[in-house]
Formats: structure tokens, C-alpha cells, sequence
């Protein structure tokens, strides 16, 4: 179908308008975090604020009104649940995963592969995108909390300090 009517036209493009900004206003009040992505959870939020604004843009079936509390309640509960998590170790464990250290002094760490389902060419690959050719170069790569691969050079390693918390790397278990 190609088109059924100029009303449900102009009904997108002013539902559109007033969901756009009032999304933003959404986004402003709960803080960055909201789409930070930071982990898991933090992306699950991000897809459930665009499908429900595409939602409410689309589905003249939902009244904006129903739409802007589904709005308000994911951005709520996101900032709950990150203020939760900020201050309560428990409850960021069970929301967050620890990163993990996948190769440690040059060395696949064959097992925290297994644990988190990632092949090594996978692994390699985040190595050689950093222009690094040799694993024996590279101190650390860590399967971090939104399940990007960091790749950090012997070289660039110090003290290790930002090393602390991640699963599998010596010393600095999490």
C-alpha cells in the first residue's frame, strides 16, 4: 500500500514533532547515562526508547498519552536502576557483567574465550585494528561491560591501575 489518507499523514508529522521533543526533554531530565550504552542494560533501554517512539509515531492505534508514559517509565526505570547500580555492588553485579581478559601478556586466554563465547579471530582482529601485528606487543585485551574488545599495548600499560576489576588479568581480579 502506497498511501491511504492525508490524515494519517499529518498525524505522524505532528505526533512526530511533539514525541521528538518530548523525548528530548525525556532524555535531558534522566541524565546521559540513559543512552550511554555503558552495558548490556544500558543498550536494552536505548532499543526500547526507539521502538517505542517509532511506536508511537506509526501505531494509530496508541494514543500519545500512552506513548509518553512509556516513554517516561523506561527513562525512569533506567535512571533507577543505574542509581542502583552506582551505589549498591550487589545490584551492579547482577545488572553488569565484569570485564573479562581475554589475552594477558601476549596470551589467549583460551578459557575466558569459552566463558564468553568469542573466537580468536575475533580477538585478533580487535588486535590488528589497532595497527598492532603481534599478540607478544599487547598487554591486555578485555571483553569490557558492553561487550566491546580494548586493546591496550605493553607500552602503554604503567602501573595497570586501569586494570583493576577485570576478570582473568593477574592480580586485579574482579
Amino acid at each position: 500500500m502506497w498511501f491511504d489518507s492525508w490524515a494519517d499523514i499529518f498525524r505522524v508529522l505532528i505526533v512526530g514533532a511533539v514525541s521528538y521533543v518530548t523525548l528530548i526533554g525525556v532524555l535531558r531530565l534522566s541524565g546521559k547515562r540513559t543512552l550511554s550504552q555503558l552495558n548490556a542494560f544500558d543498550f536494552i533501554i536505548t532499543v526500547a526508547l526507539g521502538s517505542t517512539l517509532a511506536t508511537i509515531l506509526l501505531g494509530s492505534d496508541v494514543a500519545y498519552a500512552e506513548g509518553l508514559t512509556a516513554l517516561v517509565l523506561l527513562a525512569g526505570l533506567q535512571f533507577i536502576v543505574a542509581g542502583v547500580s552506582a551505589r549498591r555492588p550487589g545490584a551492579r553485579n547482577t545488572i553488569t557483567a565484569k570485564p573479562a581478559a581475554l589475552v594477558v601478556d601476549g596470551r589467549l586466554q583460551h578459557e575466558e574465550l569459552r566463558r564468553n563465547r568469542l573466537t580468536e579471530s575475533e580477538v585478533l582482529q580487535a588486535v590488528r585494528s589497532t595497527g598492532t601485528g603481534d599478540l607478544s606487543s599487547v598487554a591486555a585485551v578485555v571483553l569490557e561491560t558492553n561487550g566491546k574488545l580494548s586493546v591496550v599495548p605493553t607500552k602503554t600499560l604503567g602501573g595497570g591501575s586501569a586494570m583493576s576489576g577485570i576478570v582473568g588479568y593477574p592480580g586485579h581480579d574482579g
